[in-house]
């Protein structure tokens, strides 16, 4: 009964987003450039006048802390930095429907009811030019997943570790005339440090293979191509960030994660020389897996399904900066991230995306 709901494509196109959401863009776009023009903040400042070094300065300040491959660093530079994220799934979705534990249950001896996804990424970046910012992150996981059986019995499965690196390149391709417009090009490769092995207890007997969400990594070689657009003038910017992930190969256990597309979007504002707010929208469309571990038994528990992993989510996102604008402190910053899903498409029975929040913290130097 689940699987007619959405297309069986490995890696399935971006949905037609409806009317409304259009219409919520636009209008906070609005919103955003009329209190830049309304606040009090004193005589503006003119980007035309700005060097390439102090124009990459505005530029960082502007990034949301959850949008690290778009950051373009002057040369010489360094940044390292520390981000958490915890994402909270709750009940199951099909297409764009909700889900009855009881209904899984006809179809399943187990379903998955929740799950919290924490991860804690480091990262590090360089420039050897203006041009180009080089860039590596490494994240720890920790999941959790609660789940119920048939006879009603409760249990919960844990996986905790490093998951892939990542490693990317960031080329400004140009800078159009009074530096006001930035477009880049993104290129690199994910490298499989996370495992694809994970066991915990379960109904069935200890040391079980835990299902793919529950796995720190792909397992493969990936490769991650994209592209980035921004626009600034006075106070306020605006960013837009293209990224897909191309699975290249089967891993050790026979399969392979379904690639992914991402695309967002964000208008950010500065209020002070400490402090910037920024809207941001966020998509993110993945396939289903190809192939299947042998160790798992798909019949049993909707998250052990190869080809009820697909999917496609629209995120609305608040995040707040502050920075220190001079000093000894100075390159130092930090920020918080909230999100929520404004549109979910799964191929379920699925857990669904409840809310999401990045904390952060950046030393440039």
């Amino acid at each position: 009964m689940y699987k007619t709901a959405v297309s069986r494509s490995a890696f399935p196109l971006w949905p037609s987003i409806s009317r409304s959401l259009f219409y919520f863009l636009i209008w906070l776009t609005i919103l955003t450039v009329s209190t830049s023009i309304q606040a009090d903040h004193g005589p503006e400042e003119d980007l035309t006048t700005l060097s390439i070094e102090e124009l990459l300065q505005v530029q960082i300040v502007h990034n949301p802390v959850s949008v690290l491959t778009s950051h373009i660093h002057k040369q010489g530079e360094w940044m390292i930095g520390y981000r958490y994220m915890n994402m909270e799934m709750d009940g199951n979705r099909d297409g764009t429907s909700d889900v009855s534990t009881a209904s899984v249950l006809t179809d399943f001896a187990i379903t998955p009811t929740s799950m919290r996804m924490e991860s804690h990424m480091m990262s590090l970046m360089y420039a050897p030019s203006d041009d180009l910012t080089l860039m590596a992150m490494l994240p720890y996981k920790n999941l959790s997943m609660e789940h119920v059986t048939l006879t009603g019995v409760t249990f919960t499965t844990r996986a905790e570790g490093i998951g892939d690196l990542t490693t990317l390149a960031n080329y400004v391709l140009f800078r159009a005339p009074q530096n006001r417009h930035l477009f880049s090009l993104q290129g690199g490769v994910s490298f499989p440090t996370g495992s694809i092995d994970e066991r915990d207890q379960t109904p069935a007997g200890p040391n079980q293979k835990l299902p793919y969400p529950m796995q720190l990594g792909s397992g493969t070689y990936d490769l991650i191509i994209g592209a980035n657009y921004q626009y600034f003038k006075d106070l306020w910017s605006l960013g837009a960030l293209g990224l897909g992930t191309i699975r290249l190969g089967e891993n050790d256990n026979d399969y392979r994660l379904g690639n992914t597309l991402e695309l967002g979007s964000w208008v950010s504002y500065e209020w002070a020389n400490w402090l910037s707010t920024t809207f941001r929208l966020n998509g993110k469309s993945w396939g289903n897996i190809s192939g299947a571990d042998p160790d798992l038994v798909p019949t049993s528990v909707p998250t052990a399904d190869p080809d009820r992993r697909g999917g496609t989510r629209i995120d609305m996102l608040f995040d707040v900066e502050l920075f220190v604008p001079g000093g000894k402190w100075s390159g130092n910053r930090f920020g918080i991230e909230f999100g929520v899903p404004i549109y979910q498409n799964l191929e379920g029975p699925q857990l669904e995306t409840d809310w999401i929040v990045v904390a952060g913290w950046q030393w440039i130097f």
